[in-house]
């Protein structure tokens, strides 16, 4: 029996996945698809996982850290040695939407394939065009992944995929399930190529995500973090989510990593909108703003804002009342206001603040211990930064604060503790803040 179930799940996993062999694009239509798989490899952001830093674009190498070890992406120009310059049309398809390389071997689904599956067969022609034909080979040999033994073996990757990946016949977008034609275009774009459920949803104990699409409660609910930020909620919630947000709000922040009443991006979240959502046109941006503002709110609902001046008035009197409220005063009044409400477009609002409102409060340690850094876009090339403040506050110091500001102004957040603080403290650098005191001398 034990023998028929091993064969069985060898089959299982071995079995060829692939939808239909796509048909190739004609001379004729290869200039306009170039130019689309451009900006549709723009949309997905292929350049963030597949250009090492000061390496050349496409070319793979860096590092990605995961569960089960580091891995390295790969080359993916069209050079024929090292990159995907043999593949076929239907080898790309493979990759791209069912995690199959061109040997055969699955892909690890940092690889977010099962978000891909979503592309249109249109799309995937207008990719394969401009990876082949628009992006210059480079010899670049792919990295060797960190991944110990027995998990660095491939064929439980197979059993992976056809258990948590889309099927074959699932493959593509149904636009029919909404029946406003920007909602759909939206959903597209945040289910498929934005694949923004890998970060923003959360995940099984075996790693798939819990939601694909909008059918599943938990889908862009929040909770993984990434590189120590938390990946927030992108649900209606109107404390911790977009509940509070306007289109426009989602709109800016997209295209300039800032906006004029909520938030600042750094992080990861930032690279996204470097090489990524500030390259989306107008109308891609609002039908992405307008379907995440169909999403309602998730259920678990641990914080709230109810805006209240009382903190306001007792420190611009003089009153800070608690440790918190004077590290406050110390170290973040002369950016963030007494009153909570920032600078417009530079220094975010902290009253009512998503991310400040967070029941995992792991995004506001790091920012406070490490500092960050706002990146420069076409739409607002200032970068702004924080420095970090591990070098003069205690965990117990960080932590005071950090409580301090998450319930005042009317914020109310669970409160932080100094072991929380401590944890967080010991997976950062030992130098090399994110931003130097120098650095916000700068112009």
């Amino acid at each position: 029996m034990g023998v028929v179930v091993l064969v069985a799940l060898l089959v299982f996993a071995f079995w060829p996945t692939h939808t239909p062999a796509l048909q190739a694009a004609s001379q004729a239509e290869q200039a306009a698809l170039i130019e689309k798989g451009r900006y549709l490899a723009d949309a997905g952001d292929c350049t963030a996982c597949h250009t090492a830093k000061g390496g050349k674009p496409f070319a793979g190498g860096l590092p990605i850290a995961s569960p089960i070890g580091t891995l390295y992406s790969s080359n993916i120009t069209p050079d024929k040695a090292s990159g995907i310059g043999g593949y076929s049309l239907d080898d790309f398809d493979r990759a791209v939407r069912h995690g199959i390389a061109a040997n055969g071997d699955s892909l690890y689904p940092a690889m977010p394939y099962p978000a891909y599956a979503r592309t249109s067969d249109d799309d995937m022609r207008a990719l394969y065009a401009y990876f082949m034909h628009g992006v210059a080979p480079v010899y670049a040999e792919n990295h060797a992944n960190d991944v110990p033994w027995p998990l660095s073996m491939r064929w439980p990757l197979a059993i992976w995929r056809k258990t948590f990946g889309p099927a074959p016949a699932e493959v593509g977008f149904n636009a029919a399930r909404y029946k406003d034609p920007q909602i759909a275009r939206g959903a597209y774009l945040v289910q498929g190529l934005g694949h923004c459920g890998s970060c923003h949803t959360p995940r099984e104990v075996t790693l798939q995500e819990k939601a694909l699409d909008d059918t599943g409660a938990a889908y862009l609910s929040g909770g993984q973090v990434i590189d120590g930020w938390l990946a927030v909620n992108l649900r209606g919630n109107p404390a911790d989510g977009l509940g509070n947000w306007s289109a426009e709000d989602i709109v800016a922040t997209l295209r300039s990593a800032r906006s004029a009443t909520h938030a600042v991006l750094g992080g990861a979240m930032g690279d996204v909108v470097v090489h990524s959502t500030q390259h989306l046109n107008d109308g891609d941006l609002q039908a992405v703003a307008a379907y995440l503002k169909t999403l309602p709110a998730s259920e678990h609902q641990v914080s709230s804002f109810k805006a209240d001046p009382a903190t306001a008035k007792a420190l611009a009197a003089g009153q800070e009342g608690s440790r918190g409220a004077e590290l406050y005063i110390d170290n973040c009044s002369a950016c963030h206001r007494t009153n909570g409400l920032g600078d417009e477009r530079v220094f975010p609002k902290i009253a009512g603040n998503s991310s400040v409102l967070s029941p995992d409060p792991v995004s506001m340690i790091r920012l406070v211990l490490a500092g960050s850094k706002l990146p420069g876009t076409e739409a607002a090339p200032s970068q702004l930064g924080m420095p970090g403040f591990a070098w003069r506050l205690s965990d117990d110091e960080v932590a005071q604060l950090l409580t301090f500001i998450r319930s005042s102004w009317g914020n109310q957040a669970p409160a932080v503790s100094a072991d929380q603080v401590k944890q967080l403290r010991a997976t950062l650098p030992k130098e090399s803040p994110a931003v130097s005191r120098t650095d916000i001398a700068k112009p």
